[in-house]
This record gives structure tokens, sequence and C-alpha cells, in this order.
């Protein structure tokens, strides 16, 4: 007993010494320790000169007055007399100082400078900005550079964003359920909205408008015409009148057959007059309550969803109608290519480009055709999708999982801005050598006026936002990604494990290489070598190669890997679906052949023998196997870091992260042995020496059921 007591006792000492709150996420403005930065600091910010009156300027001077507080340990003076911290809109700002400051006139409307300036009698921060958004974003970063102890007299930014749309996409229900949600119920509690405003709403405005998101579709793209009606567009006033003080739009999706579900019309057709009025009426009717609403998200003739093709008409006769609605208002329509065909697909892999390719510069203006980052759907690991590059006329908005649908959904630590960055540092060789997919996104090479980066969100009511710890992590670098999609993974690992927990070298040079491995070892024990979609059906979790006889082929396992006596993997050459003649000929002529084809999507684009020679010397299925147990490992590897990590992070967290290793490393080898088991079956070989006894059968595997694995229908449904 006395014993229980005294581990008690040291776990509450222990949590006193934390003042980590995974509420909080990357904005834990703990009091600063070491000393000489803290005085330093105290003396270079004593007193501050604030220009706005308005909703962003009381955001701004609470989120200084939160910072210092917590940072610094003082109370902000806001004094116009003797400021040693000048935020301004330029338009405000004294000439003379203007002329001290990097030329932003010239920059986007969301662009801030941040300066130190120094003369002989003393010295001044300046962060200005040409608007009031920009100046939070401004506000935002001076912050950071005090959370990660940076020199604040060496200060000299210049900062806009590369890329114009930056949005989370929700695929939360209105019943609160999310589709592919890791995290709880939807933040959103749309019954007791417009009345009750909850502290969440404004914590997450204020958590994006810190990274540089500037808007958030509040709804599942598989949507529901109820919230186009005036009782939820009432709701969603309330909501974005939360969020405007942040830089934040909201959108909706919008539901194509909505004209006929509100029982108005019999017809969608988006070439019918009545149907175009309809639309028409109802942005009317919904910029009227929301001045400033962003557009809709359009999902259509995808998975069942309704869209133009149900009446002969194409993406574009669809998009252009619905642009045409909202064209007045300044709205934007995101129309998503996520589609294949309800019939026997030859591969869906080419599905999306065959029905977009053709419609390339017949897109309205104010439409953002919205694209996977891969053809097939957010998998560990994909080739980038052969739309970026393809489409050079049309805006293409990248559209990235943060919810880790496909990558072990709540229990695996997988830091997704190295799945982000290796994606947009892919060239697609369409303008030559140097055509980046980023470069794409981001309208450098074609000029294009409207951008966009999406990123289908990890959020709900867990108390951490985002379920597992280290979830936040991806919500924060994609944030950093879609303001500069050239920004490295690694930049934006060390700043969250610095912002999030402590400066620590010690802490974050051993979790940087963490989080940075984390990725390729979810890859290695899932899907190796350019294996994809493999997993159990419908819930995506766990290991299912065995999958097949579903209402589609291309919902199976078995048709992506084609495992079989003769070998394994898709051919995607000329001489089997010939998927890669989508890509520029310098690609098609790199991965045509298996012995140039990097190893990483090998089994993407061939069908191989099992006894094939990699590059190493050793058999396709020696390769195979040596990634699954490397998979392994490598969890293995994490779990001995994280041990090291204890004494820097708040307790709970490091229980919480430790029992979800734990989980990691148990499904890790799941993997390992279901699907090493169920490709003997077809290689009839041998595991190399290295791969563990295994103590169960493929039967074993096989039996394993998750009827309420999250992320899917509730059983309500």
């Amino acid at each position: 007993m006395k014993k229980n007591i005294l581990c008690l006792f040291l776990i509450v000492i222990s949590s006193l010494s934390f003042s980590q709150n995974p509420y909080d996420l990357w904005l834990q403005y703990d009091n600063i320790e070491e000393q000489h930065i803290l005085e330093t600091y105290k003396n270079q910010v004593s007193n501050i000169y604030l220009s706005l009156n308005s909703a962003t300027g009381t955001v701004i001077k609470e989120e200084i007055q939160k910072a210092f507080k917590g940072l610094l340990g003082i109370e902000p003076k806001f004094d116009s007399k003797t400021p040693n911290i000048i935020i301004s809109t330029l338009d405000k700002l004294d000439p003379s100082l203007q002329k001290k400051l990097p030329e932003i006139s010239k920059m986007n409307d969301e662009a801030y400078v941040i300066q130190y300036i120094s003369d002989s009698k003393d010295a001044q921060i300046i962060i200005s900005a040409i608007t009031e958004k920009g100046l939070l974003y401004g506000v935002f970063n001076f912050i950071k550079q005090m959370q990660l102890r940076n020199d604040l007299s060496k200060l000299s930014i210049s900062d806009s964003p590369k890329i114009q749309k930056r949005l989370l996409n929700h695929w939360d229900n209105l019943d609160r359920s999310v589709e592919r949600g890791y995290a709880g119920f939807s933040i959103w509690d749309w019954y007791l909205l417009p009345e009750l405003i909850k502290q969440e709403y404004i914590d997450y405005a204020r958590a994006n408008a810190s990274i540089g998101i500037n808007g958030t579709v509040l709804t599942n793209v598989n949507s529901n015409a109820l919230v186009l009606s005036p009782r939820y567009i009432q709701k969603l006033k309330a909501l974005a009148d939360v969020f405007r003080p942040y830089g934040i739009q909201v959108y909706l999706t919008a539901r194509f057959s909505a004209p006929i579900e509100t029982g108005d019309l019999e017809t969608a057709d988006p070439l019918n007059a009545e149907v175009k009025q309809w639309w028409k009426n109802k942005a009317d009717e919904i910029y009227a309550a929301i001045p400033d609403f962003g557009g809709f998200l359009v999902k259509a003739n995808s998975e069942g969803q309704p869209g133009p093709n149900n009446y002969g008409r194409s993406h574009v006769d669809g998009a252009n109608m619905l642009a045409e609605a909202v064209a007045p208002h300044n709205g934007i329509i995101m129309w998503r290519a996520f589609v294949y065909s309800e019939e026997k697909p030859e591969d869906r892999a080419k599905q999306a480009y065959s029905e977009f390719k053709p419609f390339d510069g017949k897109f309205k203006d104010n439409v953002l055709v919205q694209v996977k980052n891969g053809a097939i759907d957010f998998q560990p690991r994909e080739p980038f999708h052969p739309l970026f590059g393809a489409m050079p006329n049309t805006p293409l908005m990248m559209e990235f999982q943060i919810t880790q649908e496909y990558l072990g959904g709540m229990s695996h630590l997988v830091f997704l801005p190295q799945l982000f960055e290796e994606v947009l540092e892919e060239d697609t060789y369409t303008q030559g050598k140097g055509s980046t997919v980023a470069k794409i996104i981001d309208g450098q090479l074609s000029n294009k006026k409207l951008t966009g980066m999406a990123g289908v969100a990890n959020i709900g009511t867990a108390k951490n936002w985002t379920g597992h710890p280290f979830g936040q992590a991806n919500w924060y670098g994609f944030g950093r990604l879609a303001w500069d999609p050239e920004t490295s993974a690694k930049t934006i690992a060390q700043d969250w494990l610095k912002m999030t927990f402590t400066n620590d070298s010690d802490f974050v040079d051993p979790m940087t290489r963490l989080l940075l491995e984390s990725r390729e070892a979810v890859v290695n024990y899932m899907t190796p070598l350019g294996l994809h979609h493999i997993m159990a059906a419908n819930h995506h979790q766990g290991p299912g190669p065995w999958v097949k006889d579903m209402p589609r082929p291309d919902w199976t396992s078995v048709y992506y890997h084609k495992a079989a006596a003769d070998g394994i993997g898709f051919d995607r050459t000329s001489s089997g679906s010939n998927a890669l003649e989508q890509y520029a000929p310098e690609i098609q002529k790199k991965y045509s052949d298996p012995a140039t084809t990097p190893d990483k999507y090998l089994l993407w684009f061939h069908h191989l023998p099992w006894d094939y020679k990699m590059k190493s010397g050793k058999t396709l299925w020696y390769e195979i196997a040596a990634h699954y147990q490397k998979g392994v490992e490598q969890v293995e590897g994490m779990q001995k870091t994280w041990q090291k990590m204890q004494k820097y992070v708040n307790p709970q967290v490091f229980e919480k992260t430790n029992m979800l290793l734990n989980i990691q490393l148990k499904e890790a080898k799941q993997w390992r042995n279901a699907c090493l088991l169920y490709f003997q079956q077809f290689s009839k070989m041998d595991f190399p020496d290295f791969i563990p006894e295994m103590t169960k059968d493929l039967n074993y595997y096989k039996s394993l059921k998750l009827p309420y694995a999250p992320g899917i229908s509730p059983s309500w449904n």
C-alpha cells in the first residue's frame, strides 16, 4: 500500500514539473527556463504599439498577452509612446519606418515582415503587413521565434504564402460521426448551433491561423443536402463569425442532387435553366448571411455520389454551372478528380487522368480541380498523380490526407510531412527538368491566379484534438507545406518538437530522426516495393492481401498485387495497362524497365517473378521479406528512442505514446506475418533466416475481424 502511494506521489510531482498541455497543440507558451534568453527577451519586448482596433486586432492583442504571460511571465504593456515592438499595417506605419522594411507592397495580401531595427538611441521590432490577416500571421511567427529561442536582434523576415487557398477538408457528418476519423466525434455540434459557441471553435481557428490555414470545409465530401437549408445556413454563419477574425473562410460540400432532395425540382441537370437558377438563388442566400463564404467542394460521380454524368453531362458542365452561381460573390468551386467508372475498370490508376485530361482549359476561372496526391487512394506510398503537369491550362489543387486512413488510423506514429514532401518534390518533367509537383500547384509553371492545397483533417473531440499525440504534427506540417510547399520535412519536425515539447537538443535531435524515419517504417511493414491497397476491406485497418469478391474488383487487394505463381505486382507498362503512358517521356523511359525503376515503385509498375534479381543481388522474394522485417525493426527502434525521452515529456503523453507504440509494434508484426504467409503460397519459397518463426498460420490472420473499427459509419446507420 505504501509503495502504491509513493508511486502515485511521484507521478503527481512529476506531472507538476511539466506544463505541456496536449490541448494547446504546438502553441505551448511555457515559461522560458534559460535565464539569459528570458531577460534578453524581456528587455526587447517590454512595450508594444498595436495599430488595430478591429476584431483581428483584439485577437492579436489576446495572443500576445497569452504568449508573453506564458513565455516571459509578464503582462505586456500596450503603450504608443515608447514602444520597442510596433505592430501595424503598412498604411498606418510611419513613412520613416516603412523605408527600413523589406518591400512588401508588391507581395500578396497575406504577406508580412518582421524586422529588427537598431540605431544609436534605441531598437525596435517592426511587424507589418498590408492586411490585418497578414499582420496576424506575422505576430504568430514572431511568437514562434521566441518559442524556438531565436535571437530577436537578428530578425529580418519577409514571408508570404505561395498557395492562395489553404484548406482543411473535414469529412464530418451532420450526426457528428467522422468518416475516416480517429479522434472521436466531430467538433461541430450542429444541434446546439447557432446558440452555443464552444471554446473549441475559437481554439480551432487560433491553431489554424498560427500555421496559415485560411479556409475550412466543414462537411463530408459524401455530402448531405440538409446543410444547404436555411436552418443550417444560420448555424454556418455562427461558425463563420467565429473564424473571420482569424482570417478563415468557411466552405461547404455541395450535394449535386440537392435541388431534388430539397423537394424543389425534379432534376439536377446542370444545363437545365431551373437548376442553374436554383443554385444561383442558393448562393445568394448563403452569401447574404455570410458575405465571405468561400464556396463549394464537390464530389460528383464517384463512389455512388450523384453528378452531371447522371444526365449525360460532363464534369465541366457541372463545375461551371456551380462556378457561375458563386462567381458574383468571388466564390470558388473545388471539383474533386477522384472518380472511377461504375464499369469494371482496366486500371483504376488511369481513370481520373483519362476523364479529366480532355477538359483542360475548359473550366471557369474560379474552378479548382482537386486532385489526390496519387492515382489510387492515399496509400502509404504512391507515385504522384499523372494529372499533375497534364493540365497546364487548369488550376489543380493538391489533396493530401492528414487523417491516417491507410496508415494505421489512431494507433500508428507516422510523420506525414515526409510523405507530403516526397510528393511535392517529384519531378513531372512537363516543362523540362525541375517541373516539380510543388511548382505546378503553386502556379509557378503556368502563372495561375488561383492555387490551392487541401488536407483531409484528423481533428475530433479527443482531448488532444487528434487522438494520437503525434497526430498533431501532421496537422501542423500540412499547414506549413500549404503555406510553402518547398519547406523541408526536417525543418517542420524540428520546429514542431521544439514548440510542443522542449528545445533541448538531446530530445529534438533523436526525435527528429524518429519522425523522419516513421513513414518509411510504415511503408516497409505494410506495402513495400510499390505494393498498394492490400489493407483489410472497408475499415482499412490491418493487413488484407487476401481480400477478393467485393462488389467492385478495384475494391479488392488481389486486383492490385496480382500475386500468382509467376510473380507479383501490377504491370502498368506498355505490356500491361500502360498507365505509365500518362507520365512524361522521361519518366516513361526510366520506369518502363524494372532495372531503372526505383525500388520504391517497382511493383507499382511491374509484375515480376519471385526470383527476379534485385539491385541488391538478392531475389525479389528475399527483398519483400527483408522490407517487412525492417519495418518491424524500425518500430522497435522507435520504442527504444521514445523510452529515453521520458524526462522531457508530460507523463500522460509519454505513457499514451508508449502504449500506442506497443500497439504499433504488435500490428507491424501482424502485417509482416500475414502478408508473408499469404504471398508464400504463390512464391513457394522459404522465408529468409531473419524472419522469426511463425507461431500462427495464415488462417489465424484471416480470422481477425474488426467489426467496430473506428473511421467507418457507426452501427446505427
